[in-house]
């Protein structure tokens, strides 16, 4: 049985118009005959949506109870039974009622799929998964209801149903999106023109990428591997060379001018590992890269044209660019460069040719120096060793002549060549090929002590023997430099190994930079921290350090690795070869890691002493307050005895204080009872079991339990709110603890205020103080309210329990401090809020 296929309408933002199109595209396979169902749509109230649906067969919604509160979800058996052709399905990121037989919609969608029913659906981009972190950075609501990336991407098609932020606002300034009681707050938090415009970027972008997916597979299916230039992706090759941070910059210039071109980077290193190239210099040019919004990429091939090539058909790079070369004409004469074999095989890809300052002919000419591979001392005593060896075997070849020919004597001079090779590279080998061709020619070939030469043969013979003296020195240099390499890259692999090794067995710092000083051979080494305060000037303490005088400023150092901006390792002795202080580097930027690693386990013991002393904190507060409970519960039975005893008796002085004395008892236990359930709520031991609560009953037992004083509290709610989801014990305590704060700090001619407000899928309950309003009448004065009255004990363990079921609880001061106010935000049960039941804690 063929899969059913998937079309998905994808939206920035609630009101774009996907469930219309939805309808409208159901209506219109209607039109042509399929049968096509309702399974599940919500049009939120909105008229157009709903008139779109008529006509269309709709399958009854299944309604479950959850928790005392009814839900209506779509009827997945009844569409199942029905089998209609194509179903349209609302909200494909919907979360089910628990116990049904799926915990989110798309699985209902895919049973759907799996026996051939086509289904249309909808999705707003910030349900995507991915993007969750994203959008909560935007609009600062994360996103409970998620839906895996992959479920879109397997979608057969997916359509972008697109509105600009000004259109939408204006949408629901008519009342299409929202009802005239959430427009306002809409408009002046999620539904900002800033946040509209990232999500509706977001969402073209990730489309973008899925349809980028689908022409790779297209070319992939039907072997195209010429690139077609439907975005602009700019490659830049870098060889690890001085002139990689020109060609950085040339490229994203290039980039610039494109909207929406990619900027990527590619280093190829030889098949065998081996490269004369610095780290450091590669990963100052890759952090350039990364700063101007480039990919940096690394591929292995025994050609850099090819491996170049290769990856930029895989990449579908439509520009290539190279530096100018760096190779001299007779090298370019010889083999053509990178450059030249790649612009005659990019075929449709463009290559541009940068100059810079290392290009061959603009450079300060160089005169040859030793290879790496023999070192200078190898280099002259090879020169030397051909100058004096070559008059040498003159003399005895002129001993010999009436026993050899000119090819017995080039047999010889060949050998001393190749020795002059092996001994010193090529450079060396050249000079001896040129000087042995030149004394031949002198000395054995006609006419005698003459470079004329009159023998077509013995031409052939002298230039056979410089071009082989040439290739044999071309060879000998050349594995000469890669024994090099190699024999440097296992010292460089050993040194770091013991390095690591150390590390592993814990050695502390002074160790491992005795180590260190010991592997290179240096007289005295030191790990220095700089101050970050100390300025203008900069000072410097030291760490760990080796050997004789170590140095104690990176100035008074021969050698200075720099580990970060406040921390170097400074050394003093010989002075290092290039390749030694690459690998002097990588080991200071191990002993960095270490002294982090030190840095973190002490603040580790830190926290850990302070956790410490927090549990017993926490430990003698519970026993403090179940020792302080009984007492506080006699002394205020015994206040309210005597207050009774006294009730008769005209003393109003006494009744006073005895009235707030009890008033301040009752307070001291309260605060107890807080201190025992802010500690519990720490620790975990407070149970919340969150589910549906109605607003009103949970206010009303807040009331009940503030007493007399909370008669006084004002309640302005409006008539229709959603429920709220949360733990109702744990509300009515924190709305009790708020309410008593408020009630504290208003006068007693103006109470505090309670407001509720719907907003989107939250409810948001606002306290305010009777300092609010007009000011007061005249002679009387307002509390002006603390500086440090958010961070009241009340106020902490309502935050602590509102954050607990998933809320938040901001404070507000204003009029320059005058007016506090509390609003408290918890998840609410209205449809499409999104919200997960169950216990928590």
């Amino acid at each position: 049985m063929a899969r059913g296929q998937l079309r998905i309408y994808l939206g920035a933002a609630p009101g774009v118009g996907k469930t219309y199109a939805m309808l409208a595209e159901g209506q219109r396979l209607r039109s042509l005959g399929a049968d096509v169902v309702v399974g599940f749509v919500e049009p939120h109230g909105r008229r157009p949506t709903a008139a779109m649906a008529d006509g269309l067969e709709t399958v009854p919604r299944r309604t479950s109870a959850h928790r005392g509160a009814a839900f209506s979800e779509m009827d997945l058996d009844a569409v199942l039974a029905r089998r209609p052709q194509v179903a349209l399905v609302d909200e494909l990121a919907h979360s089910n009622v628990p116990g049904a037989r799926n915990a989110k919609r798309w699985q209902d969608v895919e049973e759907l799929l799996d026996i051939g029913i086509d289904v249309v659906t909808t999705l707003n981009v910030q349900h995507l998964e991915s993007l969750n972190d994203v959008v909560r950075q935007i609009t600062g609501v994360r996103q409970r209801e998620t839906l895996p990336d992959e479920v879109a991407r397997r979608a057969d098609q997916i359509e972008l149903v697109d509105l600009p932020p000004e259109v939408l606002r204006r949408r629901m300034v008519h009342g299409d999106v929202y009802p005239p009681d959430r427009i306002e707050s809409a408009l002046t938090h999620y539904f900002r023109v800033g946040n509209l415009t990232a999500l509706r970027e977001l969402a073209l972008l990730w489309l973008a990428d899925r349809v980028e997916e689908g022409l790779q597979r297209y070319r992939a299916e039907h072997g195209i591997s010429v690139p077609w230039e439907t975005r602009e992706r700019i490659l830049v090759a870098l060889s690890g060379g001085p002139e990689g941070e020109t060609l950085i910059r040339r490229a994203a210039r290039i980039s610039a001018r494109t909207p929406g071109t990619e900027l990527l980077a590619l280093h190829v290193v030889p098949e065998d590992g081996l490269t004369g190239v610095d780290p450091a210099v590669l990963n100052a040019q890759r952090t350039l890269l990364e700063s101007l919004g480039g990919s940096y990429h690394q591929a292995r091939g025994e050609g850099v044209a090819d491996a170049l090539l290769q990856f930029a058909e895989a990449e579908s790079v439509t520009q290539i660019v190279l530096g100018a070369s760096r190779r001299g004409r007779l090298a370019s004469f010889l083999r053509a460069g990178v450059g030249e074999r790649t612009v005659k095989r990019s075929g449709p890809i463009d290559v541009h040719i940068v100059t810079h300052e290392e290009a061959a002919g603009t450079a300060v000419p160089v005169f040859p120096r030793p290879s790496r591979g023999t070192g200078p001392r190898r280099y002259w005593t090879a020169l030397a060793g051909a100058v004096v060896l070559l008059p040498v075997l003159t003399l005895l070849l002129t001993a010999l002549r009436d026993h050899l020919g000119l090819a017995g004597d080039l047999v010889i001079y060949l050998l001393a060549v190749v020795g002059v090779a092996l001994v010193g590279g090529l450079y060396p080998a050249l000079f001896a090929a040129v000087a042995a061709a030149l004394l031949a020619d002198y000395y054995f070939t006609a006419p005698m002590h003459s470079l004329a030469i009159e023998r077509a043969d013995e031409i052939a013979a002298l230039v056979v023997f410089i071009a082989t003296a040439a290739l044999v020195g071309t060879a000998a240099g050349s594995a000469a430099q890669r024994t090099h390499q190699a024999v440097r890259a296992t010292a460089e692999a050993k040194a770091l190994s013991r390095l690591a090794t150390a590390m592993m067995r814990g050695q502390e710092l002074p160790a491992l930079v005795e180590q260190i000083r010991e592997n290179f051979g240096l007289r005295a080494i030191s790990l220095l921290e700089r101050d970050p305060e100390a300025s203008p000037v900069p000072r410097w303490y030291v760490v760990a350090s080796a050997g004789e005088r170590p140095p104690e400023k990176p100035y008074e150092a021969d050698v200075e690795c720099p580990v970060d901006d406040n921390l170097t390792l400074a050394a003093r002795g010989k002075g290092l070869s290039t390749e030694d202080q690459r690998v002097l580097a990588a080991c200071a930027a191990e002993l960095g890691l270490v002294h982090d690693r030190g840095r973190i386990v002490g603040s580790g013991g830190a926290t850990d002493a302070l956790a410490a002393a927090e549990r017993t904190r926490a430990s003698l507060l519970l026993a403090a307050g179940r020792d302080l409970r009984a007492p506080l519960h006699t002394a205020e039975e015994a206040l309210q005895r005597l207050r009774r005893r006294r009730a008769g008796e005209p003393v109003p002085e006494e009744t006073r204080l005895l009235d707030a004395a009890r008033a301040a008892v009752h307070r001291a236990a309260q605060l107890v009872t807080d201190l025992d359930d802010l500690s519990r709520l720490h620790a975990g031991a407070l149970d919340l079991y969150l589910r549906p609560v109605d607003l009103n009953e949970a206010l009303g037992a807040a009331l009940d339990d503030l007493g007399p004083g909370g008669h006084s509290i004002v309640l302005r709610l409006p008539e229709q709110l959603p429920d709220v989801i949360a733990d109702a014990a744990l509300l009515t305590r924190a709305l009790t603890a708020l309410g008593a704060d408020a009630l504290r700090h208003s006068p007693p001619d103006r109470p505090p205020v309670f407001t509720a407000e719907a907003r989107g899928d939250r409810l948001v309950i606002q306290v305010k103080d009777g300092t609010h309003g007009p000011g007061p009448e005249p002679g009387k004065a307002v509390a002006r309210a603390s500086s440090t009255r958010g961070d009241s004990l009340a106020l902490r363990l309502s935050r602590d329990l509102t954050e607990a079921m998933n809320g938040a609880l901001e404070t507000t001061v204003e009029d320059g401090g005058a007016a506090f106010s509390v609003a408290l935000t918890l998840p609410s049960a209205a449809p499409g809020g999104g919200v997960t039941f169950g216990h928590a804690g």
